[in-house]
């Protein structure tokens, strides 16, 4: 690597580096703040928030990563174009080729620091933070499983399979006993919904009671259970995909399609994660254009102003076609890889400007 491609790419990790600790710094700041509700419920403590908070931040780094490259590069080159640094390096033979090239190795480094986060770090501090937290607001309850969730409530065990929405539940089993632990019935829902007061519906519900005399089945369309469990509580039955690594999320989707269940929600998540992965290298390379054109003079307020402008809007574009893919049965792969697609081209478009 030469002197100048070290320059380079140490200045645009620098800024990234300014701008990760800010965007980190206002998250955990709003993420606090968002606590501040559930402080004071059960043993729920100000400093399990906090912990909470610290829990979260490698998640928010991971998520804010490519937003973050995007604004650390435009004010890195900005602050070489105005000091006609890059017009030095321009004179003295650097082609657009060699920059993209240079800028491409500084995406590289950052997606193998987003790589390194969202599939080692990120997703079990996540998953702890959220059973911290849970617990301390429900420490009545016991929970256990990691492939769904086993909730005890009182003499009753309930089983969940997955979670289609924040308070509707698919594969729901409940197993009763008596104080002696003698299991009295199985039942099975294939979904179930709760509401605010705990109260829960279970839909297509059979179930098998063991008496003396045998085994007595019944099944009815709809049946009403009393139960003191939460939609918070029972979230942490449901397999977030931001909570997963890519290795998870694709060993998830093969047990999903096994069993004849929608994997298209976590295959929507599955491609996203893999063309984030583009996308951390493109919007590095999407800087140049604006330090080469119209952007050569304007001042660091502005171009930060521009970064967060395309970082807010690819992120709207990504979620709008997410959602709209899952709406109209897309292939995942398209749903996934169309945003990152569209930077591509657009980067392109500007750099051929640019020249």
């Amino acid at each position: 690597m030469t002197t100048l491609a070290r320059y380079l790419v140490r200045s645009v990790l620098g800024y990234t580096g300014l701008v990760l600790l800010v965007l980190l710094a206002l998250g955990a700041l709003f993420l606090f703040i968002g606590q501040q509700d559930d402080i004071g419920i059960g043993t729920y403590t100000v400093s399990d928030a906090l912990l909470f908070v610290a829990l979260n931040l490698p998640t928010y780094l991971a998520q804010l990563l490519p937003i973050g490259a995007l604004i650390g590069a435009l004010l890195a080159l900005g602050n070489l174009a105005r000091g006609s640094e890059l017009v030095v390096m321009r004179a003295s033979g650097v082609t657009t080729l060699q920059f993209c090239r240079w800028l491409g190795l500084a995406g590289l480094v950052l997606v193998a620091l987003m790589v390194l986060l969202g599939e080692f770090v990120a997703p079990p501090l996540q998953k702890y933070a959220k059973q911290l937290k849970v617990f301390s607001k429900y420490s009545e309850f016991s929970f256990a499983g990691n492939r769904g969730a086993w909730i005890r409530d009182g003499d009753a065990i309930i089983s969940v399979d997955q979670q289609s929405a924040r308070t509707t539940y698919g594969g729901v089993q409940l197993f009763r006993f008596d104080p002696d632990r003698t299991l009295l019935s199985v039942g099975r829902a294939a979904s179930a919904s709760v509401d605010e007061d705990g109260s829960w519906q279970l839909e297509k519900y059979t179930e098998t009671r063991f008496t003396p005399e045998g085994t007595e089945v019944a099944s009815v369309p709809l049946r009403d259970v009393s139960s003191s469990l939460s939609a918070d509580f029972l979230g942490l039955a449901a397999l977030e995909p931001e909570a997963m690594s890519m290795r998870e999320l694709l060993a998830y989707v093969g047990h999903l399609k096994q069993n004849g269940l929608d994997a298209k929600h976590f295959e929507i998540a599955f491609w996203s994660r893999a063309a984030r992965m583009l996308t951390g290298v493109v919007v590095v390379i999407l800087a140049l254009p604006f330090a080469l054109g119209p952007m050569r003079a304007a001042g660091q307020g502005t171009r930060t102003v521009v970064g967060i402008l395309i970082g807010a809007g690819f992120v709207l574009l990504a979620q709008t076609v997410e959602n709209s893919g899952q709406l109209f049965d897309v292939p995942a792969w398209l749903v996934g890889w169309a945003p990152t697609a569209l930077l591509v081209v657009l980067t392109a478009a500007l750099l051929l400007r640019a020249r």
